[in-house]
């Protein structure tokens, strides 16, 4: 029921994007002190659900014949001052990021349970 209405499909991205940023950042975090070591981000949200508002997107491997590329937002190397050592993390803007990433999570997670209450009161039930 919920997949059918737009805005909740847009919460679930927002909120799996930002799960995979997540996941970026603390890999980037991980590699803090790796030798030539380039930090990494994925793009912004608003350019990912663009790129793939429209299309349609597997549940599970073997879903759909042909699984959209931009289902996993493609990893790109993040803009920054490099170390000596070639490394270009910066510990305290990886700190940023991850706010970011948490606070765009937070925010799916509020409109989904917005959502969900509007439905319920809509059919009549009550939480």
């Amino acid at each position: 029921m919920f997949e059918k209405l737009e805005l909740t499909r847009m919460a679930q991205s927002l909120a799996a994007h930002s799960g995979s940023r997540m996941a970026v950042i603390a890999q980037n975090v991980a590699n803090a002190d790796t030798p030539g070591y380039k930090a990494r981000d994925l793009p912004g949200f608003a350019e990912v659900f663009a790129d793939n508002g429209g299309d349609m997107r597997a549940t599970r491997a073997g879903h759909l014949t042909a699984v959209s590329a931009a289902m996993t937002p493609a990893v790109e190397i993040a803009n920054g001052r490099e170390a000596p050592n070639g490394n270009s993390v910066s510990l305290e803007g990886e700190m940023v990021k991850s706010v970011e990433a948490r606070q765009n999570h937070d925010m799916a997670l509020a409109i989904y349970r917005a959502t969900s209450d509007v439905i319920r009161a809509s059919l009549g039930r009550n939480r």
